[in-house]
């Protein structure tokens, strides 16, 4: 249900970046013409040297993997500069502030201290 509710927030999303003239393209992990195209990461970055906006979704098209995964995977594939992601919550914590209140937040955090299992 995740990875189908990415789809449709990147159609949301294609819509309002064209409303405003920009130039966009929707790219999904699993096969959805004409809602969106089957990524390829050549087909994006041509793309976006036409500097055409590509909304990557549908997390991997593989289970047991998160969209923030997917996420992580497409920007390495296509060398991005940046990867923005929205979320509910502030920051990176310990559990999910959502449902553990004693999640303690991390200002600053290493992928060492990330690896260390208390």
């Amino acid at each position: 249900m995740g990875m189908l509710a990415t789809i449709i927030n990147s159609l949301a999303f294609e819509s309002e970046i064209r409303r405003l003239g920009a130039k966009a393209r929707v790219f999904t992990s699993i096969r959805m013409e004409p809602v969106g195209e089957l990524y390829n990461r050549d087909k994006v970055i041509e793309a976006l040297t036409s500097k055409t906006i590509c909304i990557l979704s549908g997390g991997t098209g593989n289970p047991f993997f998160t969209t923030d995964t997917a996420a992580a995977l497409r920007a390495v594939e296509i060398s991005a500069d940046v990867l923005l992601k929205g979320t509910r919550v502030d920051g990176v914590y310990s559990a999910d502030p959502e449902k553990d209140p004693k999640a303690e937040r991390f200002d600053e955090i290493s992928f060492q201290r990330l690896s260390i299992k208390d």
